[in-house]
């Protein structure tokens, strides 16, 4: 089917646009830096498909990062406190490029942010 990269937002911040766009800018690199090279070329070839989600709270977040991390390239990103959110505060997930098949069976049920 192919791989995607895909970014759990929490909704419960309420981050502005820029931040929420930030964050996930930070998700996206970082996982895909956790990745294997091969999957990051493939990725990359097929046009460097992704998919922003949101998640409704912190605690949801945390256990959705506990399953991903197990599986996928995934990385936990946590805000430095310079502007709209407190330092350390949990914003999202990123998780890929992996498997898009693999990765919907565990973010399926979630919404487009």
């Amino acid at each position: 089917m192919g791989l995607k990269q895909v970014i759990v937002v929490r909704a419960d911040l309420k981050m502005g646009k820029g931040k929420i766009a930030a964050q996930c800018a930070h998700a996206s690199i970082e996982a895909m830096f956790k990745a294997h090279n091969r999957d990051v070329e493939a990725w990359r070839e097929t046009g460097m498909k992704k998919i922003v989600l949101k998640i409704s709270s912190k605690k949801e977040l945390f256990e959705l990062f506990e399953k991903m991390k197990k599986k996928f390239p995934t990385a936990l990103i946590k805000d430095a406190g310079l502007t709209q959110i407190e330092s350390g505060e949990a914003t999202c997930i990123g998780i890929g490029p992996a498997e898009e098949k693999e990765i919907d069976e565990f973010v399926g049920h979630l919404k487009l942010l």
